[in-house]
């Protein structure tokens, strides 16, 4: 799933998504005051719209330049609250101790035998600051070998939560129903979610 691969998937349709902020980025996002935020793989950029509206400065990235194109053009009015940026974040670490918010909205992290991807991502929550990971349960997804793509490749939640040390404080790690209904194609019912909070 390089730049290639999204780049295609995002030229099949005028619009891949809904343009609305996900439900769960809502649900544990909403109360928190506004600081610096990471948007991780941010596509057509309904989260991070969400976010800079309600006061964030977001740092939106993704690794498809035809989704960022759509993301900005679409957030023209939220006044240079959002740096569009093309990047691969399983390559390049985002800066560190810098975010007070990263959020992972069903990003397919990879799982990597020294975790050097996902350390970047903990690195880049400032003391203080939320991580939050979501994704689909693994109940709903269906492997696909001709593509080369298994589930069981990519992180979970659980697998999240094992790697954190105790400088991190678990709020949530649980599986929940959708609050919106499944992409168009799909039938995910369920998210599994982790949000900690960095505390050193």
């Amino acid at each position: 799933m390089d730049t290639e691969f999204w780049d295609d998937m995002y030229r099949s349709r005028d619009q891949l998504f809904s343009g609305a902020p996900n439900g769960v980025l809502v649900s544990e996002v909403a109360e928190l005051p506004p600081g610096q935020a990471l948007d991780v793989g941010c596509g057509e950029g309904g989260d991070a719209v969400w976010l800079a509206r309600r006061g964030w400065q977001v740092t939106a990235v993704d690794i498809s330049r035809v989704a960022l194109e759509r993301a900005a053009a679409a957030a023209a009015d939220i006044g240079g609250r959002v740096a569009w940026t093309r990047a691969d974040l399983t390559g390049t670490p985002p800066p560190a101790a810098a975010f007070d918010l990263v959020s992972v909205q069903y990003f397919p992290l990879k799982r990597q035998p020294d975790h050097g991807a996902l350390h970047g991502l903990l690195d880049a929550v400032a003391p203080g600051g939320t991580l939050l990971f979501a994704t689909h349960d693994l109940a709903d997804l269906t492997p696909h070998p001709e593509q080369g793509f298994d589930p069981g490749d990519y992180y979970q939640p659980d697998d999240i939560a094992g790697v954190l040390d105790d400088g991190w404080a678990v709020v949530v790690n649980e599986t929940r129903p959708r609050t919106a209904p499944a992409p168009a194609g799909t039938h995910h019912t369920h998210d599994t979610v982790l949000r900690a909070r960095r505390l050193r």
